[in-house]
């Protein structure tokens, strides 16, 4: 892998401006590892201010070169394979500490910071962001709000969207856009940062977030219960989520053959967890029950692991229908590993025989899932099927308006072009 910058001989005379923009040390020859599935750009910038950023987008935009954003790259095979990518550009000089407002519980921090040192940064006052997302010791804030990722905690939280209060984005013209603000009471301007959570990159490049913060809990517990059968399972879900009970995580996970399990976690002060606990063991139709393995809330990330041909997916269905989906994912698949959060929304890993075999099981889950109102994205698939379809599923109402809000913000498609719904 080449680590070293390129030298100013080895530029062609149209990328040398880039060099006066960052600096030699900061531009260098793509390699093999920079590979966008399998589209391999020509170089990668480090730009370390919103200024620098500005300049290489404008710069970009009027050579009609496009430009792939990359963070912590843990998400890069998510999305469309792109139309094109001849530059990536680095957030890795964005990191630093947390400008932490303590008092008011809130926090402002630049978009190449891992979640994991966010966390830390935060936990010096009690504090924390609430939101597990995959992998947090290499995902970076701008990454994690490209890709709306989001775990257990959302039940609680909410979604990133929830906990997001202002953002710092540079646009593919070079503007400097700034919205929102760093109190959890601002209604000022247009809400940007909903509108880029969940974009992956194709509205402008996401530079600084604010978000609020919560309290740490002072104790937790989870317990973790074994059901019969699926459907057993999701009328636990629902009854817990009828009771008067403030879980911040409850999850169905079944893998391969086993019986489901569903995980519970309460948090606060111990007296509190305790009658809780109670509560939820009346509603559990008497299912053996245990202390959850300290894993159990990572569980999702071992959806990457196994062999080959296989699809990581992501469903979404209403509550009913988790006990459903999660048998439709079955059905298509045979043994698969299923994690399913209570909101409806699960992550699944299908492996199959051959390529030909995972086509047809991928085609069929998704028509089952539209029978019952369902959706589903794919995640990660062998590349040779990726180029087949659209990671997204059919385009819907909103397609359209989507298309016209890329045009407004990038009118060149200069940024991730051919990533994000419907080839966009």
């Amino acid at each position: 892998m080449t680590t070293g910058a390129t030298t100013p001989r080895q530029v062609e005379p149209r990328w040398t401006e880039l060099e006066s923009i960052v600096g030699v040390s900061h531009l260098r020859s793509a390699t093999e590892f920079d590979t966008v599935d399998d589209v391999t750009p020509s170089f990668v910038i480090s730009p370390a201010s919103n200024e620098e950023i500005a300049e290489a987008l404008k710069w970009a935009t009027a050579a009609e070169i496009a430009v792939c954003v990359r963070s912590g790259g843990t998400k890069m095979r998510w999305g469309n394979p792109p139309r094109r990518v001849h530059l990536i550009l680095s957030m890795e000089r964005f990191s630093g500490a947390c400008e932490h407002a303590w008092e008011d519980m809130t926090f402002t921090v630049k978009a190449g910071v891992t979640i994991s040192a966010v966390q830390k940064d935060l936990a010096t006052h009690g504090q924390r962001l609430a939101l597990d997302p995959l992998w947090p010791e290499h995902s970076t804030i701008g990454g994690v709000i490209a890709t709306n990722d989001s775990g257990a905690l959302r039940l609680r939280f909410g979604s990133i969207r929830d906990l997001l209060l202002g953002v710092t984005t540079v646009l593919a013209g070079g503007t400097i856009a700034r919205s929102g603000g760093k109190v959890v009471k601002n209604v000022a301007g247009y809400d940007l940062p909903k509108l880029l959570t969940g974009s992956f990159g194709t509205l402008g490049v996401i530079t600084e977030a604010t978000f609020r913060a919560h309290p740490l809990p002072q104790s937790t517990r989870s317990l973790s219960f074994a059901f019969a059968d699926a459907d057993q399972a999701n009328r636990f879900l629902l009854a817990i989520a009828d009771a008067p009970l403030v879980p911040t995580g409850l999850q169905l996970r079944r893998q391969d053959g086993s019986n489901p399990i569903v995980d519970l976690r309460f948090e606060g002060i111990p007296v509190g967890i305790d009658a809780q606990i109670e509560k939820a063991l009346s509603l559990s139709e008497n299912a053996a029950h245990s202390d959850a393995p300290g894993d159990c809330w990572n569980a999702r990330e071992s959806l990457w692991q196994g062999s080959s041909p296989a699809v990581v997916g992501k469903f979404s269905v209403l509550p009913t229908k988790i006990a459903c989906a999660a048998n439709l994912v079955r059905r298509n698949f045979g043994l698969a590993k299923i994690v399913v959060q209570s909101i409806g929304i699960g992550l699944f890993r299908g492996e199959t025989e051959s390529l030909e075999h995972l086509s047809q099981s991928i085609a069929g889950l998704q028509a089952s899932l539209a029978e019952i109102g369902g959706t589903l994205t794919l995640l990660d698939l062998p590349l040779e099927l990726k180029r087949q379809v659209d990671v997204f599923g059919p385009a819907r109402d909103a397609y359209p308006l989507m298309r016209r809000i890329k045009q407004q913000f990038d009118p060149n498609a200069t940024l991730n072009p051919g990533r994000f719904v419907g080839g966009i």
